[in-house]
């Protein structure tokens, strides 16, 4: 979608809230709405919403692994697995 597309102003927006939403919902896209000719919001669909959310989750994920590996709480690829190995064999064991 072109940028001339992405970017509307509040009036517009205002007078064509629906239309805008559901081509929001079906295109999977983003508007930004400006006011007094300066960008003031971003609207999207919620299932593009939910996906950022969803991707950010993930970042904030990798940023703690990554944190912990630099603190020194982190195991090996080879420490990781032995010790997934001894759950699994703890698991067959009969008790």
């Amino acid at each position: 979608m072109k940028l001339s597309e992405t970017v509307k102003p509040i009036t517009y927006f205002k007078s064509h809230s629906a239309e805008v939403l559901k081509n929001l919902e079906e295109q999977g896209t983003s508007l930004i709405i400006t006011q007094n000719g300066e960008a003031r919001a971003v609207v999207m669909g919620i299932r593009q919403y939910e996906r950022i959310k969803e991707t950010t989750a993930l970042l904030q994920l990798v940023a703690q692994g990554e944190r912990s590996i630099r603190n020194g709480q982190g195991k090996s690829l080879d420490e990781g697995f032995t010790d997934l190995w001894k759950k699994i064999n703890q698991q067959d064991q009969p008790k």
